[in-house]
């Protein structure tokens, strides 16, 4: 018997259409894609996809890439981006979830968006650390608990990743592009992480720590690879540098 083909998420008219129309041509010529253990991204099925962050243009190359194995990303956003004429129709349109400033998945509509997306079989990408990294060297910094709330909550795989190079293409803090000449940025996808020892449990606050502590590590362990460098033995802490958790720290 032959196996069964899974039709790709994207072969359905959606507004994810018009996203790919307007980002794909412009990301396309200033990037090529090299991702490594493709296989490992679910095809099909709701899960949680959580990468490292230090570049604003991030989302726009995770999101390329995950329209690249056939799935329609759907992100947990600043809720301010959703105040914006036409783009913020289009985001509401195409399934993306506003969060408040910092990430917070506590509020009730950010929580009943990921259930209806268990429920649909969708995907959702949440970034452990809510912002882009503090970290001088660009490693993955203190995570915070939404993305693991989200799958702990919803019973719903959760799969780490890590890509380098969209630093080439715009650096951290930038608003600006470099286009030419064409980079490479470099993904690679991990196993789902195995959160079994969490389930059952109370979500209290150590509970959610405890559980994004490993899904930080597996995200640096992927980095690592990449990188061809090991990162540093303590994460970097935002708090502990008298820096704040959201904004441009740098400015």
């Amino acid at each position: 018997m032959p196996p069964i083909r899974i039709r790709s998420e994207k072969s359905r008219p959606s507004a994810f259409w018009i996203l790919a129309g307007l980002i794909l041509p412009i990301m396309n010529l200033a990037a090529r894609y090299d991702i490594i253990d493709a296989h490992k991204f679910p095809r099909s099925g709701a899960f949680v996809f959580s990468p490292n962050h230090y570049s604003e243009i991030d989302p726009v190359v995770m999101g390329v890439v995950a329209w690249k194995l056939g799935r329609l990303p759907r992100f947990l956003a600043k809720a301010s981006v959703f105040e914006i004429p036409v783009i913020g129709a289009v985001l509401r349109k195409s399934g993306q979830i506003p969060v408040q400033r910092g990430g917070s998945v506590r509020g009730s509509e950010p929580v009943k968006a990921a259930q209806r997306l268990a429920e649909k079989g969708q995907m959702v990408v949440v970034y452990p650390e809510g912002s882009l990294t503090r970290d001088p060297d660009l490693w993955p910094m203190r995570g915070k608990t939404g993305a693991v709330r989200i799958a702990l909550e919803q019973g719903i795989p959760i799969v780490p990743a890590a890509h380098w190079g969209s630093q080439h293409l715009m650096e951290r803090y930038s608003k600006k592009i470099s286009l030419f000449p064409r980079k490479t940025i470099t993904v690679k996808i991990g196993d789902p992480i195995d959160l079994s020892q969490f389930r059952g449990r109370s979500l209290d606050t150590a509970t959610l720590n405890e559980a994004t502590a490993v899904v930080m590590l597996a995200i640096t362990a992927l980095l690592e690879d990449l990188r061809g460098e090991k990162a540093p033995a303590k994460r970097w802490n935002p708090s502990e540098h008298n820096q704040r958790e959201t904004g441009r720290f740098e400015a």
